[in-house]
């Protein structure tokens, strides 16, 4: 690969962290995944397609159209960042910024009345807060090979997720028991202009500030750059240029990064439209859709623990094939299934898988990625995880479009699936040490 002058190397960390440390960079999964699980899949996006927008159709169009342009933005900012990170050594500042960005655009969703004038407003808040939030993952993410031991990647990286799904869990029981349930929401919140629904974007905004505190008090970063800011963007860019010449230099990279493109696809198409597919499909009611969202949850965290032992035994590489089999044979039914007790069945069992395939690309880029590379290196990452990510939310809402049925769109998720496992199998991971 062509040589750029990168961060002096005793700014990457040599001696991991210690446990408490570790646990306070998994909380960030802990505080960042409420936004994912309430707003994005489960109760947001389906009050915005249910009661905002002026019919499902529309608004699971219109949505689909929101997340095709952040997933364009993702695309052209994470890797840029990454670099420059990396020139300029710290990531922590880089990830309070995104948080708090993405926090105070959650926190603004209270705002989103059921109507359609409404409309405008939702989309792009959320755009807002999900496109600082997934960049701000790209810093979270490029920590953590310089905390955890080699050895130890896959189950800290696991931990993280299974934290996330169970912050799901917790943060989708409190929204139904508390505010959707009850007859009489609590503080005086007006069903008739769904602010039992609405309340749902300070508490998600909150809870991301609060549980992400124990990072950013308590984990260590890399040390800052002697160098001036300026300087750091420059060698940054030039860095990200030299890199993305050069990986099909690495093949192997090459070849990873291409494979988790398709795949990826496909599982951030399942996490946008799960919670629409479900309401608009089997009719589930919101509390219907929390609860079938708690049980989700339940079973992708048991996975997300569960495989990351197999992910440190056995390997990343093999962790997502099972995963991705796992996906595809219980989509296949899913999609086939007719009735709301099938339906879901199968759901917790795709549940799963969809935790493994996750953390294990996270813990497969981390052992691939050059130490002095990997914010840059997991800026490209999440460049891979978006830079097609338009296409699946894009072809689920043209084909539900098209056939006026969310069936067809749903149908388009397998076949990334399919491409995505084929293209990874000649992936060599490097050996466990």
């Amino acid at each position: 690969m062509t040589t750029v002058e990168i961060a002096d190397p005793a700014a990457v960390r040599a001696t991991p962290a210690t446990r408490a440390q570790l646990v306070a960079w998994a909380l960030y999964d802990w505080a960042s995944s409420p936004f994912f699980a309430v707003v994005i899949t489960f109760v947001f996006a389906t009050y915005v397609t249910t009661a905002v927008a002026p019919d499902e159709i529309e608004g699971t169009t219109l949505w689909s159209r929101m997340t095709v342009v952040g997933a364009m933005l993702i695309a052209l900012t994470s890797p840029v960042l990454g670099s420059i990170a990396d020139i300029n050594g710290r990531r922590k500042p880089w990830l309070l910024g995104f948080t708090l960005v993405s926090a105070g655009a959650t926190a603004l969703l209270w705002f989103v009345a059921p109507h359609a004038a409404c409309l405008p407003l939702a989309l792009s808040l959320v755009l807002v807060a999900n496109v600082a939030n997934e960049i701000g993952q790209s810093f979270y993410n490029a920590m953590l090979p310089d905390l955890a031991r080699h050895e130890e990647l896959g189950r800290w990286s696991g931990w993280g997720w299974g934290l996330g799904y169970i912050s799901g869990i917790v943060a989708l029981g409190l929204i139904l028991l508390v505010f959707i349930q009850p007859e009489t929401p609590p503080f005086g919140l007006d069903k008739a202009e769904a602010e039992q629904v609405r309340i749902i974007g300070p508490l998600v905004g909150v809870w991301f500030v609060l549980f992400s505190l124990p990072l950013f008090l308590v984990t260590p970063d890399k040390p800052a750059s002697p160098r001036p800011f300026e300087e750091s963007v420059r060698l940054g860019l030039r860095t990200l240029v030299a890199t993305l010449k050069d990986v099909r230099g690495n093949a192997n990279i090459a070849k990873f990064l291409l494979a988790r493109l398709i795949y990826n696809d496909g599982l951030n198409t399942l996490f946008a439209f799960g919670g629409i597919y479900a309401a608009g499909t089997f009719g589930m009611a919101l509390n219907e859709v929390l609860l079938f969202g708690i049980a989700l949850n339940v079973t992708a965290g048991l996975g997300a623990f569960g495989f990351a032992f197999m992910d440190d035994r056995v390997g990343s590489k093999p962790t997502i094939l099972v995963a991705i089999t796992g996906l595809l044979v219980a989509g296949t039914i899913a999609l086939l299934a007719h009735d709301k007790t099938t339906f879901w069945i199968v759901a917790l069992v795709i549940g799963i898988f969809v935790g493994p395939a996750q953390s294990a690309s996270r813990t497969l880029m981390a052992r691939l990625a050059p130490p002095e590379q990997r914010t840059e290196m997991f800026g490209i990452y999440a460049l891979t995880g978006k830079v097609t990510a338009f296409l699946g939310p894009f072809l689920f809402g043209e084909a539900t479009s098209w056939f006026a049925s969310q069936r067809a769109g749903m149908a388009t998720i397998l076949v990334t699936f399919v491409v995505g496992g084929l293209l990874l199998l000649p992936v060599n991971e490097p050996r466990r040490g």
